[in-house]
């Protein structure tokens, strides 16, 4: 018997275990729950359902039972997502940094390449960023053997799923109200999550410091959007939180009696095609001024088939207006210049206190650019060791095993300059546990593996420091046998956590 919260509970030690009848039970009412309440994406085989809201929703694969996870573990990234957000707001600073560090990555990766040309026209214009903001989220495995929290990668464009993982976590809690004592599992033991407000708390902060009530929040998005869902909770939010403007500024209660804060949805392409710049800087598209542009695109090639989305990304990044993320902090968020971090001796570079570096090294798992020899022989020998990454977000990217070989081999034969474009990684052997996991209405009961992302939001005005907090978290749960973990690329599920 264990007393959780002053109320003895008996922790079921195998979900296997678990009356076949229950999981029927709680899978249905999951179920109902998540139709009733948003936890929905938009269905792949309705044509319109990544474009009209409303149209072809499904449920959005979750867990049907959250994830055990430690709580001693759970504090430390919490404790370290402000000291991610400082780090890189001020590698974001580092021009040269950049620039040198992915000079190599630039000649055989034609993204990069374009993003480091946006960022080397910034420079050449000496464009400064005033108002800084940074929606981050870094993630992370609990390594079986050693007991380390160690991260995979630190995401500076695009974080996705704030809305949808609040939605899981209370889910979950809804569940063990009602069927917590079959289970030994109680409710209070799952932390709270408030990604989407707090995010969407920091895109009106922002806003208030662009000082144009007239303006609005811009969302960049891609063309067929069927995560749309998890971004409109956030625009909900932003609507409806903030009734009250501003009251420092007059302006902000005389503003048309709207009393809100506005969002638009825009693609690249039509951005590129409505937009155009003010003589003072200021963004318009269509006929509406922009004070913050929240990319939730942009972050991979496929986002960019022509040169009007980098058009678009240019005439942004000109612009007056938030960026979040900005050209410098979108680099920041690139695998090589994780790997360049991960190097001794460089984390001195741009932070200040030696408690601070210490708690990030604690968590950086191996990494290694192609030029280690050793580290290279190694992976050729021992793949399953290492797991071999490009310059690519959004899941489905990756190289494992038998491929890392054959990837290395070929790289070493053909003698050319494209193993800049790649970094090799420790690879990560998580806990795996038995699960639940819904899709298409199906509960599947399977073997699983868990991935912790914590979000974090940084906003500066100049010298000023207007919020720098630890923002929620999104955990991604998926079968053993998957390398790969994103869920709207069709790995993963969404989960929450179990402190244990």
């Amino acid at each position: 018997m264990e007393i959780q919260d002053g109320i003895a509970v008996e922790p079921i030690s195998d979900l296997h275990s678990i009356d076949p009848e229950l999981v029927e039970k709680m899978a249905y009412d999951a179920l109902v729950w998540s139709s009733l309440h948003g936890l929905v994406v938009g269905d792949r085989s309705v044509e319109r359902s990544g474009r009209i809201p409303g149209l072809g929703m499904v449920h959005a694969p979750f867990a049907l039972l959250p994830t055990a996870f430690p709580e001693s573990h759970w504090k430390q990234a919490c404790e370290v997502a402000p000291i991610f957000n400082e780090l890189v707001d001020r590698v974001s600073l580092e021009s040269q940094f950049l620039q040198e560090a992915l000079s190599r990555t630039k000649k055989v990766d034609a993204f990069t390449s374009k993003l480091l040309d946006i960022h080397s026209k910034m420079l050449e214009m000496n464009k400064k960023e005033e108002i800084r903001l940074g929606l981050h989220r870094s993630d992370y495995m609990l390594d079986e053997q050693t007991k380390l929290l160690l991260q995979i990668e630190l995401n500076t464009i695009s974080c996705s799923f704030p809305g949808l993982g609040c939605l899981v976590s209370d889910l979950h809690r809804n569940l063990l109200k009602h069927y917590g004592e079959y289970l030994g599992l109680h409710s209070k033991r799952i932390p709270s999550n408030a990604a989407a407000s707090q995010f969407a708390d920091a895109l009106f902060k922002a806003w208030v410091q662009y000082d144009n009530p007239r303006a609005v929040v811009m969302i960049v998005v891609q063309g067929d959007e069927r995560n749309m869902y998890d971004q409109h909770w956030l625009c909900a939010s932003l609507k409806e939180k903030y009734p009250l403007l501003h009251s420092d500024t007059y302006l902000y209660q005389i503003l048309n009696n709207t009393h809100n804060v506005s969002t638009i949805r825009k693609t690249l392409a039509e951005i590129d095609e409505e937009g155009k710049l003010q003589p003072d800087g200021t963004l318009l598209v269509g006929s509406q001024a922009i004070a913050v542009v929240y990319f939730r695109a942009g972050y991979g090639p496929v986002d960019y088939p022509s040169e009007s989305e980098w058009r678009a990304r240019l005439l942004v990044e000109q612009s007056s207006a938030v960026k979040c993320p900005s050209i410098s902090y979108q680099l920041v968020g690139t695998k090589k210049i994780q790997q360049e971090l991960a190097k001794p001796n460089v984390l001195e570079r741009f932070l200040d206190s030696k408690e601070d570096i210490a708690k990030l090294r604690k968590c950086f798992a191996g990494l290694w650019s192609l030029d280690d020899k050793d580290v290279v022989g190694k992976a050729i020998e021992e793949p399953g060791l290492f797991v071999m990454k490009p310059q690519r977000e959004g899941g489905g990217n990756n190289i494992y095993g038998d491929d890392i070989r054959e990837t290395l081999l070929r790289l070493q034969k053909e003698g050319t300059e494209e193993d800049a474009a790649y970094i090799l990684m420790q690879r990560i052997f998580p806990i795996v546990s038995p699960t639940y996991l819904m899709r298409d209405g199906i509960c599947h009961k399977d073997c699983a593996i868990s991935e912790l992302g914590i979000y974090g939001a940084y906003l500066r005005n100049k010298e000023k420091i207007i919020m720098n907090d630890q923002c929620g978290y999104l955990l991604r749960t998926k079968v053993s046998s998957s390398d790969e973990g994103g869920v709207a690329a069709g790995f993963a599920v969404l989960d929450s956590i179990y402190l244990t």
